[in-house]
């Protein structure tokens, strides 16, 4: 069996890390470069970057924080926020990123995620689908959240595995920020149907939120923010209590 990934994601604005709650109410936690190298030297499988107001201010991600992670970290990491273009990407995969993430742009054109795989190879093509659950339908957001849309998380998911995307990175907006657990119930949903990895993105509390996420969610991986940045979980003893739970981590 493959082993399960912890994914610290740090959210910037303006070059620092915010964490807030279902989107909104943003909070300082520091400065990105320094909590990566923290990250991977306490096992860290990945790391992520979300630039969470590149998109809605209509600018690329910030390139030089890029060259600035590579330098001190030896861990895998996805960069996001406001790519649009095949020139995006060339310039974050240059500048040292090991993958990208796409949002937005793909929803508006998808045919960017078959020119993403086609140029660069599917393995570093991530699409980030944040999703609300409304009325017992999940909906499909954008802009960070801010803009809802009648795309159904499941069918958009569908589509681009079949436009060739790597992975699946799923946010779930009811969750995000609550610390109530992940939504395993859809993450369950599109691990069944999909033959893509599947990221659990929103809502993670405690060390049992893990467990249930790869156990009932049946998540390839488990990205989170605050319980890590503000030391609430430390990333080695979430793996040693994996562990024991008979989950494959890599220690």
């Amino acid at each position: 069996m493959l082993t399960k990934r912890i994914i610290p994601c740090l959210d910037i604005k303006n070059g620092r890390t915010v964490k807030g709650i279902n989107f909104v109410d943003l909070r300082d936690a520091g400065d990105p470069v320094e909590l990566a190298e923290i990250y991977a030297k306490s096992g860290a499988d990945e790391l992520v970057f979300l630039d969470i107001s590149a998109t809605e201010e209509g600018r690329r991600t910030l390139a030089d924080l890029v060259l600035r992670v590579a330098e001190k970290v030896n861990i895998p990491f996805t960069v996001g926020g406001g790519i649009s273009s095949v020139k995006d990407v060339d310039i974050l995969l240059h500048n040292g990123a090991d993958k990208v993430s796409i949002n937005s742009s793909a929803v508006k054109n998808p045919q960017l995620i078959n020119d993403l795989v086609a140029k660069f190879g599917s393995q570093c093509i991530v699409v980030a689908i944040d999703a609300k659950q409304i009325d017992g339908e999940w909906k499909v957001h954008l802009v960070g959240g801010k803009v809802p849309t009648e795309l159904n998380l499941f069918t958009w998911a569908k589509e681009v595995e079949k436009r060739g995307a790597g992975e699946i990175l799923f946010t779930s907006m009811n969750h995000d920020g609550t610390k109530d657990g992940f939504a395993n119930e859809a993450l369950a949903k599109l691990s069944t149907e999909l033959n893509i990895p599947i990221i659990a993105s929103g809502g993670a509390g405690t060390m049992q939120h893990f467990t249930d996420t790869f156990v009932e969610g049946k998540a390839d991986a488990a990205l989170a923010a605050s319980v890590f940045h503000f030391k609430e979980i430390e990333i080695k003893d979430l793996k040693e209590e994996l562990k024991r739970n008979n989950i494959p981590v890599r220690l």
